[in-house]
């Protein structure tokens, strides 16, 4: 019989379930499918928005927007279109009912357990073709999977059981390949994101005001010393790569926003006897602050298509 089983909805970044169909099937194949499942929520950073495996009976489809992806199990006669068609819809409710800085800052796997209700609901629809509501577009869909077929996982492609071997997968162009650019889009900036940004710059600024002041103390009192000077001027340089960071997509893109903010923090442990603990604090914080708004601004999923 040709049917949906059970869909989830994963974050991108870092593979978190936000929500999922309750499951009653326990056979070997759905419990094999969920290992699945599982694995390809590990890797969805490096993989097309819109991809396919087929795993004998049953098929795994999944989209990804905004870094968002809506995974489906179902049987592997289930048409493609109807199943894209399914995940599109869970997609565009999603993304109605959540703003992006509540799943961006999720901690808890399944925290919006509620969007079952809709999933179990848009399940039962698609399950009964005939009785389908929506005035579904299916020959626009057909035309762009057609025009850009969702990329075909294989088996091999997966590794072992226990985990995935590289993923080999080529530039994506609409052909059903990826690109694994370096300089990828952002989210959109949020408020408190733009004031990370100014602070940090505003420190920058004052680490190389005080630099040059150093540096002018330094040529009339033979005596000072020159690695406050250094000191400074290391601070600057970290203000204004976390600013960089916060604004372009790089590899190890956390752990440099991570190590910049230590760089910080070393800096203004040298300089303590040069400033107060207000000023420190004043650093420290802003610089813990970008280092945050780095983290939760992420790679940006292709934006959905409501045309379809």
């Amino acid at each position: 019989m040709s049917m949906i089983l059970s869909a989830s909805v994963v974050r991108v970044r870092d593979g978190l379930p936000l929500s999922a169909s309750t499951d009653y099937d326990q056979s070997t194949g759905m419990q094999e499918c969920r290992k699945y499942f599982k694995m390809l929520s590990k890797k969805l950073s490096q993989l097309p928005d819109r991809c396919t495996l087929k795993t004998g009976q049953y098929n795994i489809n999944f989209i990804s927007s905004l870094g968002v992806s809506y995974m489906m199990l179902c049987t592997e006669n289930y048409p493609s279109v109807l199943a894209f068609c399914f995940l599109d819809e869970l997609q565009k409710e999603f993304i109605t009912t959540y703003n992006m800085m509540k799943t961006n800052t999720a901690v808890r796997p399944y925290c919006f357990i509620e969007f079952d209700n809709f999933i179990q609901r848009t399940k039962q629809r698609y399950n009964n073709t005939r009785s389908l509501s929506t005035k579904m577009n299916l020959a626009d869909m057909q035309t762009e999977i057609k025009l850009r077929p969702p990329y075909q996982i294989s088996m091999s492609e997966l590794g072992s059981a226990n985990g995935f071997t590289h993923l080999s997968v080529a530039e994506y162009k609409g052909t059903g390949k990826i690109s694994a650019a370096p300089h990828q889009r952002l989210e959109p900036v949020t408020l408190p994101g733009i004031v990370s940004f100014v602070l940090s710059l505003l420190c920058g600024a004052l680490n190389l005001i005080r630099g040059f002041h150093a540096i002018e103390s330094l040529l009339q009192n033979e005596g000072e010393d020159f690695s406050y000077v250094i000191a400074f001027f290391l601070g600057t340089a970290a203000c204004l790569y976390q600013c960089y960071l916060f604004v372009y997509y790089t590899g190890w893109r956390n752990a440099k926003s991570f190590l910049t903010f230590g760089l910080i923090c070393l800096c203004n442990m040298y300089l303590y006897e040069l400033r107060n603990l207000w000023q420190l604090f004043f650093h420290v914080t802003v610089g813990a602050f970008c280092t945050l708004q780095i983290r939760l601004r992420q790679p940006q999923g292709k934006s959905p298509d409501y045309n379809v």
